[in-house]
């Protein structure tokens, strides 16, 4: 049971892609709008939300980290969190991203990086952004925020 396999069909496939493709259309839109302190980070928002989905698909990952890869990927879509996209727009999925690195983090120090590289389909150094995102979201969530965030998931 521990590797059970994930049934994945066709509706999944298809609402996954709509999300994907909804987040990445909306940050670029966004940002063609605005001028951003930390775009390049909301730029790796849908990049890590694809990087938990095939984490998540992945046989070879075990299923107490398949839990907390399943909690991020609903953090991402719904609608309620520490800071609602509804209210802040794209600048709303900093914690989204902050918790899907700290969720990624958690492989590092386990010592599979092979497979986050492996499912990495952005651009840049997967590692490097990680330890970028887990920095940026002490400034920007602050201290006491995050902490809450993080306990949530361990």
């Amino acid at each position: 049971m521990e590797n059970a396999p994930i049934k994945w069909d066709e509706t999944m496939q298809n609402k996954y892609d709509d999300f994907y493709k909804k987040l990445r259309t909306q940050i670029n839109d966004y940002l063609e709008r605005k001028n951003v302190e930390y775009a390049d980070l909301l730029l790796l928002v849908p990049d890590f939300f694809h990087l938990l989905v095939k984490l998540m698909l992945d046989k070879r990952v075990p299923a107490n980290k398949k839990l907390k890869l399943s909690a991020a990927i609903a953090y991402f879509i719904t609608p309620f969190d520490f800071i609602p996209e509804a209210i802040f727009g794209p600048m709303g999925y900093m914690d989204d991203l902050a918790l899907a690195a700290y969720v990624l983090n958690d492989f590092i120090n386990q010592g599979d990086m092979d497979l986050i590289y492996e499912h990495w389909a952005g651009r840049g150094d997967v590692l490097a952004s990680i330890q970028n995102i887990l920095t940026v979201a002490d400034y920007y969530l602050g201290k006491g925020l995050w902490q809450r965030i993080k306990q949530g998931f361990q």
